[in-house]
């Protein structure tokens, strides 16, 4: 029954659109790719809003490009294109005349004004960003345990995430301890895609067992810390957040 595939571009970082693709094709299904995490990003010399039927960007406050709320679709297919437009207005074509099922998914004029600020900083925030991933990598290398999420340099990168991954039997310290202890100095980090689709409504009381298929999901969410980035996060602040974690990882 299945009818398309949706792939994740996760903290930028591209999915394998070629695999994706081959078995798209051998069952005849549609691709959607969610690019929240990935505009600006490039992914085999191509950038992420050309793979698949259509890609999925967001533009939410928490994202790389932000216009309070909102999004885009992005799409090579004219015939897609005519239906989501139609889709974003209720589905009218004209005045008065309803042709396709619609829903109002027009952006406002102040969340347009807020994206397109974003858009004229956009190599400003990369270069922001960078520094800080190269800041953390440079803080935390050697720290058994604890392993930084790497990007591809030959391609183009937002490096919006400075994602970490906490192995307890390495570290000697679990995720969730080692965000008590980040909080506690008043570092906002988080956990990430936290407890999982299957651990919340309605999933957990429809499929209580779906656990039991899904054991890198689990393994990956109990693991992940996602640390401060962004424009008013610098080298200074950067070196006390690695400082916190490296003696919370060597007392």
């Amino acid at each position: 029954q299945t009818s398309g595939i949706i792939g994740v571009h996760l903290w930028g970082r591209p999915c394998d659109t070629d695999a994706i693709g081959k078995v798209a094709a051998a069952h005849d299904l549609r691709v959607i790719y969610d690019a929240a995490h990935a505009i600006g990003c490039s992914h085999k010399g191509r950038m992420i809003g050309s793979f698949g039927d259509c890609e999925v960007f967001s533009f939410h406050a928490t994202k790389f490009i932000n216009s309070f709320e909102g999004g885009a679709i992005v799409t090579n297919d004219d015939s897609l294109a005519r239906r989501l437009r139609l889709m974003r207005n209720f589905g009218f074509e004209g005045y008065d005349n309803v042709v396709y099922p619609g829903t109002n998914g027009k952006m406002t004029e102040i969340c347009a004004a807020m994206g397109l600020t974003s858009l004229e900083a956009i190599d400003e925030i990369v270069d922001i960003n960078r520094r800080n991933h190269f800041a953390y990598q440079k803080g935390l290398r050697g720290l058994p345990g604890i392993s930084l999420a790497q990007f591809n340099h030959g391609e183009r990168n937002n490096y919006q995430y400075v994602v970490v991954e906490v192995d307890e039997n390495e570290s000697g310290i679990g995720r969730d301890k080692l965000i008590e202890i980040l909080h506690r100095n008043e570092v906002l980090a988080r956990k990430y895609f936290w407890p999982g689709c299957h651990r919340m409504e309605p999933y957990r009381t429809s499929d209580p067992e779906a656990g039991r298929h899904l054991p890198q999901t689990i393994r990956v969410a109990e693991r992940v810390v996602v640390l401060p980035t962004g424009q008013t996060i610098g080298e200074k602040q950067v070196d006390s957040i690695t400082k916190i974690i490296r003696d919370a990882v060597n007392a």
